[in-house]
């Protein structure tokens, strides 16, 4: 019996050092010197502090900042640890909203969202200005959505609106290979430029 149990303690062993020691070693190993940045979670810097991740959206409320699109994410409420309150782009509780086509209380705040953007049936606004993503993080916008802001941004920086639609070009990356994914604007990054000035 001892001839059949040992091989197969031997091979336990060795797979679990192969695969949940070796393996992964080596691959962030390989990540480390291949895509250092990526493995560490595209971080961004500023002035030497980190301030987040390219891969993570923020909450900008202020009118200098362009802001990223609504986020449903929550969490507990400190008061009634039974409840939630919202907490936009927490990402210790990503999540969307759960709310159908059919809910109410999503009509009614969409409904509010577009009417805050000067949205008419003539003038429609971009959809991710009104609608959340399924993780609550998205960190990108639509060009349209950058395009919307730019006299907002413009009128509460004292800058020319030209000035501003540059660097929203500039920041606008096209689908990845030409077809795959959308445009889409990085709004940390591209506040970042407003902050250094890039505009000018």
């Amino acid at each position: 019996m001892l001839n059949q149990i040992r091989p197969a303690i031997v091979m336990i062993v060795f797979f679990t050092i192969l695969t949940g020691l070796i393996y992964p070693l080596a691959i962030t190993g390989i990540a480390q010197v291949a895509l250092r940045t990526s493995a560490d979670g595209s971080l961004i810097a500023k002035d030497g502090a980190i301030v987040g991740s390219a891969l993570i959206g923020q909450n900008f409320t202020s009118e200098r900042y362009f802001h990223g699109r609504p986020s449903a994410t929550n969490t507990p409420d400190p008061n009634d640890s039974t409840k939630t309150i919202d907490a936009p782009y927490n990402a210790a509780n990503s999540s969307g909203s759960n709310l159908g086509p059919t809910s109410q209380k999503l009509i009614d705040r969409v409904k509010a969202d577009v009417e805050a953007m000067g949205g008419s049936a003539a003038k429609p606004v971009p959809a991710d200005a009104v609608t959340t993503s399924a993780s609550g993080l998205d960190p990108d916008i639509s060009p349209a959505y950058a395009l919307a802001q730019i006299s907002r941004v413009a009128a509460a920086r004292k800058l020319s609106e030209s000035q501003i639609r540059r660097l929203v070009d500039n920041r606008t990356k096209a689908p990845f290979l030409g077809v795959f994914g959308e445009p889409r604007v990085n709004v940390l990054l591209l506040n970042l430029d407003l902050d250094r000035g890039a505009a000018s």
